[in-house]
C-alpha cells in the first residue's frame, strides 16, 4: 500500500491501495463464520466513560474536548470500555453475546514505526459470558493473525484497570521491533474480549 503524509496531522496518514481492507474483511469473514455481529460505535465517547480504564499514561494520550453544550467528550483511544458499559445495560439480560467491531482509535502518543495517533482497532468480544472463553478467543484470535512469526503469551500482566486480577494474552511478532505487539486481550466484569492492531498486521502479510 502507499502511505501519503502531506496535508495530514502528525501521527496520521491517507492510505492508497486495497490491502488494508483485504486483511480487515477476511477477519469479518472468519467471525461471522463463527457467530459473531458487527457492532458500530460512535467515536465520539465521554471522558467519564475512560476514567479509571485506560491507565494512566494514555488518559494522559487522550484526545479530550468540549461541545456547544460544555459537555466533556474525547474521541475513543479504545473501545472495550463501551462494550463493557453496553454489558452492564442493554445486553444486561442476555448471555454469551458475540460481537466485533473495526473501529478507528485516537491517542496523542509519539508517533513511531507503526504506532500513530490515529489507528485501526479489530474487537472481538463475548458480554456477560456464562463460561470461561480465553481458549476459544485465543484459538479465534490464531485464525485471524498471520501463521508465521506469530507469539502467544497467555500470561501477560496488562495495564489496562477493567482487565479482571490484571491478567491476559497477547500475540506478538518480533519482525516488528518495538511494535512487536499486535493483539491483546483478557477476561473484565462483564465480558471477555481481544483487540489486534489492524495497522501492524497488514504488514505482515
Amino acid at each position: 500500500m502507499r502511505e501519503i503524509k502531506e496535508t495530514t496531522y502528525k501521527g496520521t496518514r491517507i492510505l492508497l491501495g486495497n490491502k488494508k481492507r483485504t486483511v480487515i474483511n477476511n477477519m469479518i469473514n472468519t467471525l461471522i463464520s463463527e457467530g459473531f455481529e458487527e457492532i458500530m460505535i460512535p467515536v465520539i465517547q465521554f471522558q467519564e466513560l475512560y476514567k479509571n480504564k485506560v491507565g494512566e499514561e494514555n488518559s494522559m494520550m487522550m484526545y479530550n474536548f468540549k461541545d456547544l453544550g460544555n459537555r466533556d467528550l474525547c474521541l475513543a483511544p479504545e473501545y472495550t470500555a463501551v462494550i463493557q458499559q453496553l454489558a452492564k445495560t442493554t445486553f444486561r439480560q442476555e448471555k454469551d453475546v458475540k460481537v466485533f467491531y473495526v473501529q478507528e482509535c485516537f491517542r496523542g502518543e509519539r508517533p513511531q514505526f507503526l504506532r500513530y495517533r490515529e489507528f485501526t482497532q479489530f474487537g472481538v468480544e463475548i458480554m456477560n459470558p456464562t463460561k470461561d472463553y480465553t481458549d476459544y478467543l485465543i484459538d479465534i484470535a490464531k485464525k485471524l493473525l498471520p501463521k508465521q512469526g506469530i507469539i502467544c503469551n497467555t500470561e501477560v500482566t496488562r495495564g489496562l484497570d477493567y482487565y479482571s486480577g490484571g491478567k491476559g494474552f497477547e500475540f506478538a511478532c518480533e519482525e516488528l521491533g518495538g511494535s512487536k505487539q499486535i493483539c491483546g486481550g483478557g477476561s473484565y466484569d462483564g465480558g471477555i474480549g481481544f483487540a489486534i492492531g489492524i495497522d501492524r498486521v497488514y504488514n505482515l502479510y
